[in-house]
């Protein structure tokens, strides 16, 4: 699926009141190349997540773990090379824990 065609899927959905996340995700998933990406940034996308059910701002994490709000931009946004420590820390942070699996 091109980009602008994700683009096209989301300006659709985006006419409706209520745009339902799960439905948007299963539509744009069934595209093997963003099931690809999106499986490449599942980590990313685990920690936004936690981040957001917390109700946490990444300034607020970034306070949390000890590291600067930019620190935690790169992390959600693939861009970093973490250490294991930190993201141990945002994993505490966040009321977690990491666990690292070798399968």
């Amino acid at each position: 699926m091109k980009l602008h065609n994700i683009y096209a899927i989301l300006n659709s959905m985006s006419k409706m009141k209520f745009v339902d996340s799960t439905k948007l995700t299963k539509r744009l998933l069934m595209d093997p190349e963003v099931k690809r990406l999106y499986d490449e940034m599942e980590a990313e996308y685990q920690v936004i997540s936690r981040r957001l059910e917390k109700k946490m701002s990444q300034k607020q994490l970034a306070d949390r773990v000890g590291t600067k709000q930019s620190a935690i931009s790169r992390l959600e946004s693939g861009n970093s090379n973490p250490s294991v420590n930190f993201l141990s820390k945002v994993a505490k942070a966040l009321g977690g824990e990491l666990q690292i699996r070798i399968v």
